[in-house]
């Protein structure tokens, strides 16, 4: 689309050079031929190196863009990326174009899969599932019944969905108006699933608002668990039924997330950590230990304050 033409659509002034913009990516990735927002100042340093080639940001910090990249000025950046998404959302579930489908693949019936999808060696398809435009399924892919997985999205050698999982959906993302009005962020990423993932029953994985959500090899996710947009969970995690992740969380290898437990979006858990059931992650924590309860802490610890509480309300009742 030409800037001219999406800042016309946005309600915004642009008297630079007008050429072509191809899709959003993040200030980090973005190239030449993309568009990218900013409105957080803790990503000033991405500001200053991105090589998009229009940045959506507040008068205030055009000194900081590079002279490379043409500007679309908004007091609410955020909200202008919002109406923006829209003239990029691609047209989903597309079946102009026939799937390349191995010979040796095995594809139950009411299957339907999208154009230019790719279904490798020995993955198995079983009935009613729903496969998107562009996908890859790889070799020994196993999907139960009543599967759902939407454009874009990759599933690498070995992983196996449990029936009614819906993976690479729209994630929980809208900009907010003066006046309250919710407006929908499309959702243009996609999901990555790399080898020998499981992931359990009704279980459903957003894709990113822009570049992929990814779950690394090896992960392990029960029923019944959520996993929000943008979100990177890293090698060998168990994640147990009913755990919920908001978007852009980063998990480390080997992280455990017990029964209903759960965290905020935009932060880090360590290596080797454990969250038990019902913990309830706020901020970022470190690998190697145990932890629980909410305010989450070391689990050691809440189990002696809950020990403490149990004695203070024997001792008064």
């Amino acid at each position: 689309m030409k800037i001219s033409l999406l800042a016309q659509a946005l309600g915004l002034d642009y008297a630079g050079r007008d050429f072509d913009v191809a899709s959003f990516a993040t200030l980090k990735e973005a190239t030449p031929s993309q568009i990218a927002f900013f409105k957080d100042a803790k990503l000033l340093d991405d500001l200053k190196n991105t090589q998009a080639g229009v940045v959506i940001l507040p008068k205030a910090f055009l000194e900081v863009l590079p002279s490379t990249s043409e500007a679309l000025v908004s007091d609410d950046p955020y909200l202008s990326m919002a109406y923006a998404s829209r003239y990029f959302a691609k047209k989903v579930f597309d079946a102009s174009i026939a799937p390349s489908i191995d010979p040796t693949a095995s594809i139950e019936r009411n299957v339907v899969i999208g154009s230019g999808s790719v279904i490798e060696a020995n993955a198995r398809i079983m009935p009613n599932v729903t496969i998107g435009a562009n996908v890859t399924v790889g070799q020994n892919v196993v999907i139960y019944p009543n599967v759902v997985v939407y454009d874009d999205c990759v599933i690498k050698e070995g992983t196996i969905l449990q029936a009614g999982v819906v993976i690479g959906s729209d994630g929980f993302g809208y900009a907010h108006t003066k006046t309250g009005e919710h407006i929908k962020i499309y959702h243009n990423g996609n999901l990555i699933i790399e080898e020998n993932v499981e992931i359990g029953a009704n279980s459903t994985i957003d894709r990113a608002v822009f570049g992929s959500t990814i779950i690394q090899k090896g992960t392990k996710i029960d029923n019944l668990v959520h996993i929000g947009h943008n979100c990177e969970i890293g090698q060998f995690c168990i994640i147990v039924a009913q755990t919920g992740l908001a978007g852009s969380t980063k998990l480390g290898r080997n992280v455990v997330m017990g029964g209903q437990s759960a965290t905020a979006g935009h932060l880090e858990i360590g290596d080797f950590a454990t969250v038990a059931a019902r913990g309830g992650v706020s901020k970022s924590i470190e690998g190697g230990k145990v932890y629980g309860g909410f305010p989450l802490m070391l689990q050691s610890d809440w189990l002696k304050k809950q020990a403490k509480i149990a004695q203070f309300f024997k001792r008064n009742s």
